[in-house]
């Protein structure tokens, strides 16, 4: 059965196409530096904002039309689910998707109802993957829906509620395993706290903490390969959350001896926004640490404080995700996941295509302009020469471990004044970008 029956293949037609059911600069085939379009942005399709989300708000009901959902909690409608998904992702064209453990298969009345749930609606997912070829990108539990989170899970208050999530986890990675996915994500939706006068933090953290060694022990237990993530986000649903920005992130798997290849980072763009920092700034920060794995792409509105998760539609935002994606060497396990619903206006099923179409080409769009900068060299040529007196001389010494406070005084004592700073040119710089966009 088709369940988009009217739309065809997604296909590409090139930039002066008109044909809103086209990508119009997404050519998976095409070879830039040395790796298809399809190689380097290694798209995936989230499940839980494109087939579960209702599109409802806090003033208003879900909008969705989905006909094919006949809005049960079934088993069966969830392996319905499944095909329909996967008929979408066929006719996109993407290589991955992802998903969270409650949105592809409905919770049951305990935890082994929940289990054996999962467990059916993965045997349709492994039929749909080996029918597709389209693969895991990664897997997740939803450890902040339920009442029993109220208080977190690794995070919470209530042991139990610890022991419960650490068993939801087992289940969701060992799911992951056996549908061949590439990563597993933690994100603490409820790993914070709404007011301090109620929380130990420390004893928290040393919860979450061992929380996490508990995952990469059984991850290595059960031989998953794919690698764990953390994602940040600052705020919502609690006032702080623990895994805040990349650099709270960092700090905290460096502190609980996390970090090299037990867990990297999964950064999305909205999550960086409240954060008061650009996408930019997240991509550098973990790129610099060794610890970028994946991203999840969307955008907020600048508008609006809150998630909105948009998809993507800016080139400069792109441009700046994937020069610091191709100065990493690109990704390996993870890429870009869409992590972005449609909005609640846009109800209908071509809706879905519309958006997903519009961030992929934004995306290849985005990696064409970043390659361009680097094949011309001169933002690279520039950022060289600013640090030219690291190179040779002083700097060289102070790099290399060499010098200390005594021989740094020494040095200036007979210098007797800094060499004259030179200017940065930002506005030079900024225009030199737009040169290419």
């Amino acid at each position: 059965m088709a369940y988009f029956p009217k739309i065809k293949k997604i296909r590409y037609e090139g930039p002066d196409s008109k044909n809103p059911l086209a990508f119009k600069w997404y050519n998976e085939d095409e070879v830039v530096e040395g790796k298809t379009m399809k190689d380097h942005l290694r798209f995936s399709v989230v499940y839980w904002h494109t087939f579960r989300n209702p599109l409802s708000d806090p003033f208003g009901v879900g909008t969705a039309f989905r006909p094919w959902d006949d809005g049960s909690e079934s088993v069966k409608n969830a392996q319905k689910r499944v095909k329909v998904a996967f008929e979408f992702m066929e006719k996109l064209g993407v290589p991955y998707y992802a998903f969270h453990d409650r949105d592809v298969a409905p919770e049951g009345k305990s935890l082994s109802a929940s289990n054996k749930n999962l467990d059916a609606v993965a045997k349709v997912l492994k039929a749909e993957q080996q029918r597709t070829g389209i693969k895991l990108l990664w897997g997740t539990a939803c450890l902040f829906a339920n009442p029993r989170y109220m208080h977190g899970a690794a995070t919470s208050c209530n042991a139990d509620a610890f022991a419960y999530a650490a068993a939801q986890v087992k289940k969701a990675i060992e799911v992951t395993h056996k549908l061949g996915g590439e990563g597993y994500v933690f994100w603490g939706g409820r790993e914070g706290y709404s007011t301090l006068w109620n929380t130990n933090i420390k004893r928290e953290l040393d919860h979450l903490g061992a929380f996490l060694h508990m995952a990469v022990d059984h991850k290595k237990k059960i031989g998953f390969k794919g690698q764990l993530y953390i994602e940040p986000k600052p705020m919502e649903p609690t006032k702080h959350q623990y895994d805040s920005d990349a650099a709270a992130c960092l700090n905290f798997l460096r502190q609980y001896k996390l970090t090299n290849h037990h867990l990297k980072l999964n950064l999305e763009t909205n999550h960086a926004t409240l954060a008061g920092h650009e996408m930019q700034h997240e991509l550098e920060v973990a790129i610099a640490a060794n610890a970028l794995g994946s991203i999840d792409a969307n955008t907020g509105d600048p508008m609006l404080g809150w998630d909105t998760d948009q998809f993507p539609t800016s080139v400069y935002l792109t441009t700046q995700c994937m020069l610091a994606i191709l100065k990493m060497g690109g990704f390996t396990t993870g890429g870009v996941n869409f992590d972005a619903k449609v909005r609640r206006e846009s109800y209908e099923p071509v809706d879905l295509f519309h958006a997903h179409i519009g961030g992929m080409d934004t995306f290849a769009r985005g990696l064409k302009v970043a390659a361009a900068i680097r094949a011309d060299g001169r933002l690279e040529a520039f950022v060289k020469n600013r640090y030219r007196s690291w190179d040779t001389g002083i700097g060289k010494k102070i790099e290399s471990g060499k010098a200390s406070f005594k021989s740094l005084e020494t040095y200036m004592l007979k210098k007797g004044e800094v060499t004259r700073n030179e200017s940065g040119r930002q506005e030079f710089l900024e225009n030199l970008i737009n040169e290419f966009i």
